[in-house]
C-alpha cells in the first residue's frame, strides 16, 4: 500500500510539472504576493490565504527564509519581505536602465554616422538586442535586430560578450559543433579561443561577414558600476562601407558613445588599446 501511494505521488508530480504549476512553487510565490501587499503576516494567517495547513506554510516560509526572500520580525515573530527580493527587483531595474539608456546612446550615434547600432546583452549562450537604431541611407542594414538571439562565435557584440564571460561558457558552446553562417565564420575552438584573446587585449570585436554575408559589424564593451562587462555597443554597414579601412575611425567613435552609456550605468568607459 505504502509503494502504491509513493507511486502516486510521483505520477501526480509529474503529471503537475508536466501539465501546470508546481504546487510548492505557485504556493511560495502566492506567499511572496501577500507579503508584498500587507506589512507583515503571522504563518496562521498566511496558512489560512492559502487554504493550506500551517506546518505547510511554516515549510514554504523557513524556505523562503533560507534564501532572504521573506525575514522573520524578532518582536512579533511576524513574516515580511526579505532583501532577497530588492536585490531581484535591482537586477529588472539595472535592466531596464541599460534598455533605455542603451536606447538614446544608439540614436546619438546613428545620427552621428548614420549606420546601423545596436546594444546586445548576454543572455544564456546568446547575445540578444535589446535595442536598435536603424540608418537612414538607401542602401544600409535594416533588418530589425531587437528581441533576435544571435550566435556569440560568430557576430561582433557575441564575441564581445563571450571574450568576457565565463570560461564555463566558452566551453559549453564549443563542446558542440560551432554553426557556420557564412564562409566566413569561425568554427575552430581553438581560433576562437585565439579571436577572443585579441579582443580582450585589443578593447573592441569586429564580425567580417560572418554571420550576414556583405555586412561587416565592429562593436565595443559597455561597463557596468561593477567594472565588468554588462552589454555590447556595435555599427553593422554594409561590407563596401565598413571595411578594414574604416574599422580605426569606427572603433573611435564607438568607444566615444559606449563611454557615454558606461556612465550612465555607473561604470567607467573601456578603452581601445589598438586598432
Amino acid at each position: 500500500m505504502g509503494d502504491m501511494a509513493t507511486r502516486g505521488r510521483a505520477s501526480s508530480d509529474r503529471e503537475e510539472s508536466a501539465n501546470g504549476p508546481v504546487q510548492s512553487v505557485d504556493r511560495a510565490l502566492q506567499i511572496l504576493d501577500l507579503l508584498a501587499s500587507s506589512d507583515s503576516l503571522g504563518v496562521s494567517e498566511i496558512s489560512r490565504e492559502l487554504g493550506v495547513h500551517r506546518s505547510t506554510a511554516f515549510r514554504l516560509l523557513a524556505t523562503l527564509e533560507s534564501r532572504n526572500f521573506v525575514e522573520q520580525e524578532e518582536r512579533r515573530g511576524e513574516y515580511q519581505l526579505g532583501l532577497g527580493v530588492l536585490r531581484l527587483a535591482s537586477a529588472v531595474r539595472a535592466r531596464r536602465d541599460i534598455v533605455r539608456d542603451a536606447q538614446s546612446v544608439c540614436d546619438a550615434l546613428v545620427e552621428e554616422i548614420d549606420e546601423t547600432s545596436n546594444v546586445a546583452l548576454l543572455e544564456g549562450e546568446w547575445a540578444v538586442n535589446v535595442t536598435q537604431a536603424t540608418s537612414t541611407r538607401f542602401i544600409a542594414v535594416s533588418r530589425q535586430y531587437v528581441g533576435q538571439r544571435t550566435p556569440l562565435h560568430a557576430t561582433s557584440t557575441g564575441k564581445m560578450l563571450l571574450a568576457h564571460a565565463p570560461g564555463e561558457l566558452f566551453r559549453a558552446i564549443t563542446g558542440r559543433a560551432l554553426e557556420q553562417c557564412t564562409d566566413a565564420t569561425i568554427t575552430d575552438p581553438a581560433e576562437l579561443a585565439q579571436e577572443l584573446d585579441n579582443i580582450r587585449r585589443l578593447g573592441w570585436a569586429a564580425a567580417i561577414g560572418e554571420w550576414e554575408e556583405e555586412a561587416n559589424a565592429v562593436a565595443v564593451p559597455v561597463i557596468g558600476r561593477d567594472g565588468t562587462v554588462v552589454a555590447a555597443l556595435s555599427v553593422t554597414a554594409p561590407s563596401f562601407r565598413l571595411g578594414q579601412d574604416e574599422v580605426p575611425g569606427v572603433v573611435e567613435v564607438l568607444q566615444r558613445h559606449a563611454g557615454v552609456l558606461s556612465a550612465r550605468l555607473g561604470g567607467a568607459a573601456a578603452v581601445a588599446r589598438d586598432v
